[in-house]
């Protein structure tokens, strides 16, 4: 009942912050202490967001669908490259760093090349969205893999068990928390990854829209699309959470009995 309470509590709490950062907002662009047009009220966004509300789902849907494949193309390839690592060391030790290096490269800077050999299409979207996706899964796969009980990793090679029923009983259920965790982070890089690369070209999709709506100066247009892009990330790590949940429900067992 306690933790109910403090986690109805913290939801409120945030809720009024949210609500007075809102108020603030409000309150210095009616009071014209900053131009509308470089900061437009919430008020505005709201009526901007209306007004345009089919097209900006129609453009939604693009990159929804964009950061979709992407992701699932990442997560199957995070899957099979964990696994190869943890099976051969010399994979690990080869390709880690590798891993680790290609995150300092920012998206912005990878984008144009991929327009650049892919043209306009919804292929680079999809690869660049691979790409931002591909690191916090596969690196929460691994880390989950590599973790597992030393002590029940030796009882189940005491007792004969091979490498598969290793990983399928031991490896790969341990490796479930952090997958999840890396899964978090990846579904809102999937959206922001899909409206970065479609920033630099396309024909639709909520960054190609927002591109549109900068060059006419609509500003409020584009808290919109900020608005909408962050709700969409909210909802799908909430979803992952959900899937979590379900994947896991000894995790919140074991959280109520505590």
């Amino acid at each position: 009942m306690t933790g109910k309470f403090r986690s109805i509590r913290n939801k409120a709490s945030s809720a009024a912050f949210i609500v007075l950062l809102l108020a603030v907002w409000q309150a210095v662009s009616s009071a014209g202490l900053i131009p509308k047009f470089m900061l437009p009220s919430p008020v505005d966004v709201i009526f901007a967001f209306a007004g345009d509300f089919g097209e900006l789902m129609s453009n939604a849907g693009t990159t929804l669908s964009e950061a979709f494949i992407g992701l699932g193309i990442a997560v199957a390839l995070a899957f099979a490259l964990a696994f190869l690592m943890d099976r051969f060391d010399f994979l690990y030790r080869a390709l880690y760093p590798v891993l680790i290096i290609s995150q300092t490269v920012p998206p912005v800077a990878i984008a144009p090349l991929l327009v650049l050999w892919m043209g306009y299409g919804i292929s680079p979207k999809i690869t660049l969205v691979v790409i931002v996706c591909f690191f916090p899964v596969a690196v929460g796969l691994l880390d989950g893999y590599r973790a597992a009980d030393t002590d029940t990793l030796n009882l189940l090679r005491a007792m004969g068990a091979t490498k598969v029923q290793i990983f399928r009983f031991l490896k790969f259920p341990s490796s479930l928390g952090r997958f999840f965790s890396g899964l978090r982070i990846a579904v809102s890089y999937s959206v922001v990854g899909a409206v970065i690369a479609e920033w630099l070209g396309g024909y639709s999709g909520l960054g190609v829209y927002m591109t549109h709506v900068k060059k006419s100066f609509a500003f409020d247009k584009m808290f919109a699309v900020i608005f909408l892009v962050s709700v969409l990330s909210l909802v799908l790590m909430r979803v992952v959470s959900l899937a979590e949940r379900l994947a896991m429900p000894y995790k919140r067992t074991g959280k109520n009995v505590k």
